[in-house]
Formats: structure tokens, C-alpha cells, sequence
């Protein structure tokens, strides 16, 4: 009984305090509130800030004329005849945004992926056409053969073997070709090994030794990539990636993967997806001395703009809030499909 009188007199205390009168705490308590009182004082001490410069969209170009489709699985990004995609990079350059990263889906495929390294492919061409409209823009290319093999493998198959190094080969000419169209960071995606060192000698034979490689060297199986999928067109017609994108449990594997690409030549390291997979951007962050960039996937796109169409989720402020927790472990270079809505809106 006494116990629990106690208790009661010490709850009507803390009840019943006067703010005016003299705390009851020590006064020696460190006071972290003190730096949160005001939207300026908390703007003062703000320790990451997110400014728009290290962004970068991403286009998926398709063939046709005047071609504007969105898609269906991701609000607000739309599949891109040139000529659209012409339009979108010159609005996009004029907003802010300093940079697109270029998808191809071509007219036809093969099981060779010759559409990836054709002088007439279609991100080539857009390419040119892009830097005759916009030379201003930063325009980077992924490079990669699934989206341009009949089978949607990132590589040449030998029945269902992925076969390394001629994939490798095919993927230097790729690079090559876009570098000869204009594109100012080449970004191989594939995840075959030795393909940043086969890219940088390729590109350096050809006279580009001053075109960045910006690798995948990071790059998951994840689960996040289903609408990229739709809007590329990449989906494989069997098995799935797994024997060359990395296992998701694994960060020691990625430091080695990261430091592998770094000794053939990479310029700047890329996280895929980017918010399941902060701690390993912080850990690149802190191990390398090149710059970290992070994609954040079309699945991490796509839930938020699902959760915000069902009034779960305040859009605006979660965009903001994944954007501002990838800057803030490590990655100065995002690229987004909220891009050009997060550039729009600080304007």
C-alpha cells in the first residue's frame, strides 16, 4: 500500500508542474531539444542536406514517333519515342535536372543482343539527337544486352549457360558506340566479371580515355526490379539472374565486387536498388575514395507511389525522407524516377 502511494504522488507531481517554476530535473541535463525549437534552428544544424545537383532521371526510349506511353506500373514514367525523349531531356534540363540515364527498348531482338552495339541502335540515335538539343545535359547509357537479346538474358547463352567472357566482348563494342555517339558516362549493368576492365580498354582504344565508367558494381537480385521490367521489356524467358547479380544477404561480397571494378578502371560505384541496401552504400562510402551513386529502383518507386494512392503514405514527404536517407548514407549521386517531380517542386 505504501508502494502504491508513492507512485500515485509522484505521478500528480509530473501532472501538475508549473512550467514557470524551477525545473525539477538537474540542471546540468543535456538539452538536445533546444536545437529543434524553430524550422530555423533546425535548418542551422541540419547535418545532411539534399540539394538537386547529384540527380539523375531515368529515360526508357522505345521506337515509333510521337510516342508518349506511361507505365502501367510506375505513375508518371512513360515509355519515349526519340523525338519524346528528346522533349523530356530538353524540360528536364531546364528544370534542374543535370542528368538522364538512358534505357533502350529496340525495334527487334536477337539472340545476340546486336541491337545493344548497332551505330543506328536506338539509344545511339537518341544520343546524338539528345546532345544536338541538349548538349548541356549529362547523358549517361546503361549498358547491358537484356534488353535487346530474344531470350532477355544480360548475356550470349549457351543453352541456358550465361557465357562470360564473349558477353564481355560484346558489351566493350556496346560501350564503344555509345561513347562514339556522345554519351558522357558510360554504366555497364550486366554484372559479368572483368567487364569494367574490357570497357575501359575498350574505350581508351578508340580515343574516348576520357569517357567516366560509372559500374554497377553493387547490383542485387532483387525483388524491386518487377516494373523496370515492364518498362524496359527485359523480363528473361527463363530462370532469372541469380548466378550473376548478387545474393542480397552478402555485403563482404560487395566490398570485393566494388574493389575489383575500382582496380579495372570504374570511376564511380553504383548501389542497387538503394534503400534496402543502405548499409552498403555507407560502407562503400567509408572504404573507397571514388564517388558512390545509388539507384533507387522502380519497385521502391512504385510502392510509394501505391502506399500514396491508397492515402497510406504523404507522397511528397516519404519521396523526400528515401531521397534524403540515401544522400545521408553515403551516395552524392541518386538516380531517381522522382527526379524531376523533387526538381519541379523546389523551384
Amino acid at each position: 500500500m505504501h508502494f502504491s502511494g508513492i507512485r500515485a504522488s509522484s505521478r500528480n507531481i509530473f501532472m501538475n508542474v508549473d512550467p514557470s517554476s524551477p525545473s525539477i530535473l538537474s540542471p546540468a541535463l543535456r538539452r538536445p531539444r533546444r536545437l529543434r525549437s524553430s524550422p530555423a534552428m533546425r535548418d542551422l544544424v541540419r547535418e545532411t542536406r539534399f540539394d538537386c545537383s547529384g540527380l539523375i532521371h531515368p529515360l526508357f526510349v522505345v521506337p515509333g514517333e510521337g510516342v508518349r506511353r506511361e507505365v502501367a506500373s510506375m505513375p508518371e514514367v512513360f515509355n519515349l519515342s526519340i523525338d519524346e525523349t528528346v522533349r523530356e531531356c530538353a524540360e528536364l534540363y531546364a528544370l534542374g535536372v543535370p542528368g538522364v540515364l538512358l534505357f533502350g527498348v529496340p525495334e527487334t531482338k536477337d539472340e545476340r543482343g546486336s541491337g545493344a552495339y548497332a551505330e543506328d541502335g536506338i539509344v545511339q540515335r537518341a544520343v546524338r539527337a539528345i546532345k544536338a538539343e541538349t548538349p548541356g545535359l549529362l547523358v549517361v547509357t546503361d549498358v547491358c544486352l537484356c534488353e535487346y537479346t530474344d531470350h532477355g538474358h544480360c548475356g550470349l547463352l549457351h543453352g541456358e549457360e550465361i557465357l562470360n567472357d564473349p558477353s564481355v566482348e560484346l558489351l566493350a563494342r556496346a560501350a564503344v558506340s555509345h561513347a562514339a555517339a556522345g554519351a558522357d558516362i558510360i554504366a555497364p549493368s550486366d554484372m559479368m566479371d572483368g567487364r569494367v576492365g574490357a570497357i575501359r580498354r575498350g574505350l581508351d582504344a578508340a580515343g574516348f580515355e576520357g569517357t567516366p565508367i560509372m559500374s554497377y558494381a553493387v547490383k542485387y537480385a532483387s525483388s524491386f526490379y518487377g516494373p523496370f521490367r515492364d518498362a524496359a521489356g527485359s523480363a528473361p524467358s527463363f530462370g532469372d539472374r541469380r548466378s550473376h547479380q548478387m545474393d542480397p544477404a552478402n555485403i563482404r561480397e560487395a566490398l570485393k565486387e566494388a574493389r575489383l571494378d575500382i582496380e579495372e578502371g570504374a570511376d564511380i560505384l553504383m548501389v542497387k536498388p538503394a534503400l534496402p541496401y543502405l548499409d552498403v552504400i555507407r560502407a562503400l562510402h567509408e572504404t573507397t575514395d571514388v564517388p558512390i551513386a545509388a539507384y533507387q529502383v522502380s519497385g521502391e518507386y512504385a510502392m510509394l507511389h501505391a502506399a500514396a494512392r491508397n492515402g497510406w503514405l504523404d507522397l511528397e514527404a516519404t519521396m523526400r525522407e528515401s531521397l534524403l536517407s540515401i544522400r545521408r548514407a553515403g551516395a552524392s549521386i541518386i538516380i531517381t524516377y522522382f527526379a524531376k517531380r523533387i526538381v519541379a517542386g523546389e523551384r
